[in-house]
């Protein structure tokens, strides 16, 4: 007999590659092996599929294929993003403006180029998760050189005005950079509307292929290379070009762009009945904006609750993350949800659920039985304990 397995409500984290994805892989990995390099018919055939997904993607977020750069992933897009209009763009300034609550792909190589003599502010947000326009456009300074804003945060899903940032970021002359790792396939993304002048993305988030990623740069926009060597994607990322996953990668941003309305009000309805029903917990936060935030994200805190003992006693049911990272016995509180004003002891209290394109009203249903259920079984033997 096959062992039930755990409803997956883990898509924030990954998600499973489509069919359809890996049937479009599958030919480059043995019938088409050429490298996009080489001159030959081979050569010629992976140069060829690797043109075409790049005009996917440009199409995806209304760029120009020559302003797609491909990388291993969002976070090799961010760092090149980062630090590499950081090194092009020393002579304008130091300066650059994040976000506390950004992915630590973002955070890092700030931390980073602050050990190097760079000024970085982070901005704070308000108690749904927005950052304050008026406070980012009072931190704006003629030595800005940077600011990146997440499109949408991975823990809470919460989506920020681009749109108005673009704007800000062109009013002072500064460069705009967004990780739209959450965000691509999603919801619209335009990089003319939001006139950003990078944007980074990654396959795994929406259903493609892990460990292919790429980053929007804008033409004319300066960038120093993190990688040297061959000279591949215009010298700005040597290495050997990885055809089937940028073809994977351009499959899967092509589905979700097919899908992208009614996947998203799919999941949106999916999201509402999974909150309606956890609401019948006492002492339940929702974490976040209640709607400006992706379809399928619900992050939510429970009072009174360990939250490592929730998930270990979720995980035979239910597959989801905490809000927290779990790299040890006691792990710091997610700063996401700190930097909303939750304390430590709710921070910890946090579960993520990603829904998916598979997800169905049973799954959802099924999941919230299971958290109520164990909800009530840890306060009960919390009071047992406390009373004994």
């Amino acid at each position: 007999m096959v062992a039930k397995r755990p409803i997956y409500l883990d898509h924030q984290a990954t998600t499973p590659v489509a069919p359809e994805v890996i049937a479009a892989m599958l030919p480059y990995f043995a019938e088409h092996p050429g490298n996009p390099s080489s001159g030959h018919l081979y050569g010629w055939e992976a140069e060829a599929a690797v043109k075409q997904a790049r005009i996917c993607l440009a199409e995806a977020i209304h760029a120009n294929p020559e302003e797609i750069i491909f990388t291993s992933g969002a976070t090799e897009a961010n760092n090149l993003a980062i630090k590499g209009i950081a090194e092009a763009y020393l002579q304008k300034g130091r300066h650059i403006v994040t976000v506390q609550t950004e992915h630590n792909a973002v955070l890092e190589p700030c931390r980073y180029l602050e050990k190097l003599g760079f000024e970085v502010t982070y901005l704070p947000v308000q108690a749904q998760g927005l950052i304050d326009l008026q406070q980012l456009d009072q931190t704006l300074r003629s030595d800005t050189v940077l600011v990146s804003v997440m499109a949408a945060n991975n823990e809470t899903g919460v989506l920020q005005p681009l749109a108005e940032i673009g704007a800000l970021c062109q009013q002072h002359q500064a460069l705009f950079h967004t990780d739209a790792a959450q965000a691509i396939g999603k919801i619209p993304l335009d990089v003319q509307t939001i006139q950003a002048d990078l944007l980074s993305f990654t396959g795994h988030k929406l259903y493609g292929p892990k460990g292919v990623g790429a980053l929007y740069l804008r033409r004319g926009t300066r960038i120093a290379p993190l990688l040297h060597g061959g000279g591949q994607e215009k010298g700005l990322r040597s290495g050997t070009v990885a055809t089937p996953m940028i073809v994977g990668l351009s499959k899967a941003v092509e589905l979700a762009m097919l899908h992208q309305a009614t996947e998203s009000q799919q999941l949106s309805q999916l999201r509402e009945e999974l909150w309606q029903q956890l609401q019948k917990i006492e002492g339940i936060y929702l974490n976040g904006h209640p709607t400006q935030r992706l379809p399928g994200c619900l992050n939510i805190s429970v009072a009174g609750v360990d939250g490592n003992r929730l998930l270990r006693e979720l995980q035979p049911n239910v597959a989801i993350s905490s809000g927290s990272a779990c790299a040890s016995a006691k792990p710091a509180p997610s700063h996401v949800l700190t930097a909303l004003g939750r304390d430590a002891a709710l921070a910890r209290a946090s579960l993520r659920f990603g829904l998916g394109r598979t997800n169905t009203s049973d799954d959802i249903a099924q999941a919230a039985q299971h958290v109520i259920h164990a909800v009530t079984q840890l306060r009960s033997t919390q009071a047992a304990t406390l009373n004994s």
